[in-house]
């Protein structure tokens, strides 16, 4: 090591740059099936089955994905709604749980915003009073916290003396969900989750929380991990993508990149399925067809095989790992035989794999 770059090494500042505020590593959640007469586990839905992926600090990681892949698990694991069956959950530098940080400062730093933002508000509890709920739950003052949330509501986009005292069932579905990312903000977190955050909305209420989002995320310096079936919306918002397919991390790199040079057939068929409004471009054949395999007996190696039109005996035998290769951008990692040179696979040695 050079003495420039012993020094850059040393630097905190530095360091603090280059340390991801969130990192998760081999996640795996399995969500076992009881039956018979002494409720005994018969099988297991494997959700999610190790998962590793960082967020930067001040990024958006868009999560996209058939209904199944995992997306939506994966989140509540992190935020602890689900208990992990193995692997970690490692926040600025320090470890969630097993001696490290608690489960009630993880709250202060991530929140999440669910799909459904009916239900996720108290319909006994005015507006105001549920964005100040939280604060209040962490000992801030109620005069205080109302205060906060009357601020929050017009940060929002909401006139706080027209809203605070209102109730969820009295708001539109957009109001309802500028009410959940006030009530998601109240803490000051670092980062949030939103899953599937718009896709219940119609498109021009969908563009402008999407807008409010990226206004939030510049001026209070946010990080979110952004889930979403919708591709068009993940490449409006997303700096990197992330590609699920029945629980395992398929694709992952910059959104663009990915985008316009997508390398795993999945990510491919996925792309290639979003609706064109240019007549020459029509697809004229599905990408995919039937449906993914059963979560409870996933396929052997890779789990897309079944439905891969490129599958060959390798594909059964081993699972691929998620690797960047020398013809990829260095943060683009596949996970996919037909990339791997040492693989066995007939296509691997062809720079690109054909479509």
């Amino acid at each position: 090591m050079t003495g420039t770059n012993a020094n850059m090494a040393s630097d905190p500042a530095i360091v603090e740059t280059q340390r991801p505020l969130l990192s998760v590593e081999n996640l795996r959640k399995h969500f076992p099936i009881k039956g018979g007469l002494f409720g005994r586990t018969q099988a297991v839905v494997q959700a999610v089955d190790d998962v590793s992926f960082e967020i930067r600090k001040g990024e958006t990681l868009g999560i996209v994905g058939e209904s199944g892949s995992g997306k939506s698990t994966t989140a509540r694991v992190i935020m602890h709604l689900f208990e992990a069956d193995a692997g970690k959950v490692v926040f600025d530098g320090e470890t969630v749980g097993r001696g490290g940080i608690a489960y009630r400062e993880l709250c202060l730093n991530v929140q999440m915003v669910f799909q459904d933002s009916y239900s996720a508000l108290n319909p006994r509890m005015p507006i105001g009073l549920s964005i100040a709920f939280g604060s209040m739950a962490h000992g801030v003052p109620r005069k205080e916290a109302l205060d906060k949330a009357a601020i929050l509501l017009s940060k929002v986009g909401l006139d706080p003396a027209t809203f605070a005292n209102r109730y969820s069932h009295e708001l539109s579905g957009g109001q309802r969900q500028r009410v959940n990312i006030a009530r998601a903000l109240a803490l000051k977190p670092r980062l949030i989750l939103l899953d599937e955050a718009v896709s219940a909305l119609d498109k021009s209420i969908e563009a402008q929380v999407l807008d409010l989002l990226l206004d939030l995320k510049g001026e209070l310096d946010l990080t979110y991990l952004f889930i979403s079936h919708d591709l068009n919306v993940v490449r409006y918002i997303s700096d990197r993508v992330l590609v699920m397919y029945l629980g395992k991390v398929v694709e992952v790199g910059p959104v663009e990149d990915v985008y316009e040079n997508p390398r795993h057939p999945y990510t491919r068929a996925l792309l290639s399925s979003m609706p064109s409004m240019d007549p020459r471009n029509r697809t004229m054949e599905a990408p995919l067809s039937g449906d993914p395999p059963n979560p409870i007996n996933p396929p052997s190696g890779c789990r897309f095989r079944t439905r891969c039109r490129f599958a060959e005996t390798v594909c059964g035998k081993s699972s691929p790992a998620l690797t960047a290769h020398s013809d990829m951008n260095a943060r683009h990692a596949v996970a996919c035989h037909m990339h791997d040179p040492g693989s066995g696979h007939s296509l691997a040695s062809q720079t690109e794999a054909p479509e």
